[in-house]
């Protein structure tokens, strides 16, 4: 079978996407949804669909709530593209929201929540990177950032060892 139509096959779930509140790890936020066809490629894992608008370009973006990982589907030409390992030093940005004190440095995971699992309405990710390195980063969010750092097999930490595959015109 053609890898165009087995990745179409493997992350392009048909049908309404349904809602899974109340699935752990990510409280009860019903506009991300979990749709088991949705695998991730680094670790087998059903992903998790952000809720974004619609555009005229139809892109989904997929995440992985265990490993991070993040598949983007559809776009201008159709792609299916997945960003490579990072390491721990270079992967997660700076969460900021007006409820997160600023004498500590959280890094931003997805759906609205720290690493450490703070949750604010409102939260994103900033333009810089969140260095576990410097002393006013959070201690909780720089475990969690190895413990998933430690998720990634070594054979898919390698720059090309995840497939994208952009359609042929």
């Amino acid at each position: 079978m053609p890898v165009e139509l087995v990745l179409k096959e493997r992350f392009i779930p048909s049908g309404v996407f349904g809602k899974s509140p109340n699935v752990s790890g990510l409280g009860s936020r019903p506009e991300a949804c979990e749709d088991p066809s949705v695998e991730c490629d680094v670790c087998g894992r059903a992903m998790w669909r952000w809720p974004t608008l619609p555009t005229v370009w139809e892109e989904e973006i997929w995440s992985c709530s265990w490993c991070y990982a993040s598949t983007h589907v559809g776009g201008e030409w159709f792609e299916v593209s997945r960003p490579p390992y990072l390491p721990v030093d270079m992967r997660w940005e700076r969460a900021v929201a007006d409820g997160l004190t600023a004498d500590v440095s959280h890094a931003f995971g997805i759906f609205d929540r720290t690493l450490c699992g703070i949750q604010v309405a409102g939260m994103s990710p900033s333009d810089y990177l969140w260095l576990p390195e410097r002393e006013n980063a959070c201690g909780a969010c720089r475990d969690m950032a190895g413990v998933i750092d430690g998720r990634w097999l070594q054979a898919m930490r390698g720059e090309d060892a995840r497939d994208s595959v952009a359609r042929r015109l």
